[in-house]
């Protein structure tokens, strides 16, 4: 972890006299502060922050008490080569121990609760099956080869659907690839080839979750906390429930500047952006119109624009080379789906998941039950998992992908049921509903989340339709998040916004510094053939190899 060599940076003689506006409060925002003061020297005091919401995080959320429940909208995954990230992380104190950084703690965490999955999958209620084998043939396996060898620039617009043939579908493979990831038949082949390329290396570890990493607690207490805290005690304002609602551009001895930005909100009116200052602006999201549930009552979907994507189709509206939105933010019946954090009193629902799994809770990943027809996942994380957690109360978080589909046990679509109806589907794959009565009562509250865009940078794009984080020609913006074009990265990862925030400080200034390649395991012959090893049968090995072989010395 953090291979990434900082060289020397490039002194900005004005700093000190130019501003930064941050659209939106989520990591990539809050990386791009932190990298504009340490590295670029600007003051905290010139750095403002807007966010709509009272909390900061985006997506890096967790929220709640044990009186009513927690709340996670999801949780990010990591990696040994998120290289921007850890850079970020190594730079924050802990909030428990000054004398460590955030990276020090996810470190320690890891090499104590090593992740190892004995049961990750699930079928027949309660009987787990043989995920020792990924499934293909060898049709599956030239599929995948192919997808390997076209360029990506030849599979806009194509789905994975498109792409493979139907009994794909029901492999080990697809399931461990589309549970661990959250991809669906139609979403993008051209992003599923990426993701292929960037985590070659994780392939012979996919069906146990091995070399997964992940943060002592949820991301919100263990990343977003101790950032925002650094950030403060240096000045930076945070300027809460405002919006930013439109942006004016006007071109300036050739090239595009931000003028104005206009807020409302807590603090409304209009900024003055001068030609050196900086705007930074989150487009699009993945949690904009989450809305919840819980033991009582189903989300209410939102099937609203949102205010987010309002701004960036006003900003495509002045400068179509500024992305495609619609693209991603159109169709909310195929990038949704809704996730559930189950609060109990007591530890027995986790001791009888341990007997069940085989793993200590922390240590086993995703469990997914193959058979469920809303294809529903659990994963029980180290406890407490929450800074305010008392040790008598423990959690699960889980999430279905096909919410629309009527349950097997609840003959409702999971969209439209209670966190109990949820809790009640669950022990029926459990193969635990004689015990019904007796969970229930440990069951402190389920909440529920409804995320209308959550896999809306997963739909099918063609090049050009994510910008690039530094518009061409634009002397002071830059675009960060989750569908701007960052090469070689993957979306839906921390990484993803955090090296974009990178790119956009580097870039804006200028500080001669390039931030971290993608990680390229494809490059590696050795993981080449553990990839091979893993995927195919011994007799189809040497047919696969010579094709990959073709593919890395073309």
């Amino acid at each position: 972890m953090l291979n990434y060599k900082r060289t020397t940076l490039r002194k900005v003689p004005d700093i000190k006299k130019r501003n930064a506006y941050m659209v939106g409060g989520g990591i990539a925002s809050l990386a791009a502060a932190v990298f504009l003061i340490r590295d670029a020297k600007m003051p905290g005091e010139n750095i403002y922050i807007f966010e709509k919401t009272p909390v900061n995080g985006g997506c890096l959320d967790g929220s709640g008490d044990p009186e009513n429940g927690y709340l996670l909208r999801g949780g990010r995954m990591f990696e040994e080569h998120y290289e921007a990230t850890w850079d970020l992380l190594g730079s924050i104190p802990s909030l428990d121990d000054s004398d460590k950084t955030i990276l020090d703690e996810v470190v320690e965490f890891n090499e104590e609760y090593v992740g190892s999955s004995k049961c990750r999958l699930v079928g027949t209620p309660g009987k787990k099956v043989d995920f020792t084998k990924y499934g293909l043939t060898i049709r599956h396996l030239n599929e995948l080869n192919e997808l390997l060898l076209t360029p990506e620039d030849q599979l806009g617009g194509i789905t994975i659907e498109q792409w493979f043939s139907p009994s794909f579908f029901k492999t080990n493979f697809w399931y461990f690839w589309a549970t661990m990831f959250a991809f669906q038949p139609w979403h993008s082949v051209m992003e599923m080839r990426r993701y292929m390329l960037r985590f070659m290396h994780l392939v012979p570890g996919m069906n146990k979750i091995e070399g997964v990493l992940r943060t002592p607690y949820n991301q919100y207490d263990s990343m977003i906390l101790p950032i925002q805290k650094w950030l403060q005690d240096r000045g930076v304002n945070f300027i809460m429930g405002t919006k930013v609602v439109d942006v004016e551009i006007e071109e300036i001895d050739g090239k595009k500047y931000v003028t104005k930005l206009h807020t409302t909100g807590q603090k409304e009116g209009i900024i003055e952006v001068k030609p050196k200052d900086l705007v930074f602006i989150t487009i699009g999201s993945m949690v904009e119109n989450s809305t919840y549930g819980d033991f009582e009552h189903p989300p209410v979907l939102n099937r609203g624009e949102g205010d987010i994507w309002r701004l960036w189709r006003n900003l495509v509206k002045k400068d179509p080379s500024l992305g495609n939105p619609d693209v991603f933010a159109s169709e909310i019946d195929k990038t949704k789906w809704e996730s559930f954090t189950i609060t109990f009193r007591g530890e027995e629902f986790l001791k009888m998941l341990e007997e069940f799994t085989g793993n200590k809770t922390g240590t086993g990943g995703l469990v997914t039950f193959k058979d469920s027809s809303w294809l529903m996942s659990i994963v029980a994380f180290r406890q407490p998992h929450f800074r305010n957690q008392p040790d008598d109360v423990t959690v699960i978080w889980g999430y279905g992908l096909f919410v629309d589909k009527k349950g097997d046990y609840i003959k409702k679509p999971m969209s439209q049921c209670t966190g109990k109806e949820i809790f009640l589907e669950l022990l029926y794959h459990l193969g635990w509903l004689d015990k019904k009565d007796e969970l229930l009562g440990t069951v402190i509250n389920v909440r529920t989340a409804m995320m209308p865009y959550i896999t809306s940078q997963f739909m099918p794009r063609h090049p050009g339709d994510r910008p690039p984080v530094i518009p061409e020609n634009y002397g002071n913006l830059a675009l960060l998040g989750q569908f701007v074009e960052v090469p070689g990265e993957c979306v839906f990862t921390v990484e993803y916004s955090v090296k974009s925030a990178m790119m956009g400080v580097y870039g804006l200034l200028d500080l001669s510094r390039e931030p971290p390649e993608a990680y390229k395991p494809y490059k590696r012959i050795d993981v080449l053939i553990k990839a091979v090893e893993t995927l195919v049968d011994d007799e189809e090995k040497g047919m696969l190899k010579r094709s990959l072989n073709l593919f890395l010395f073309g």
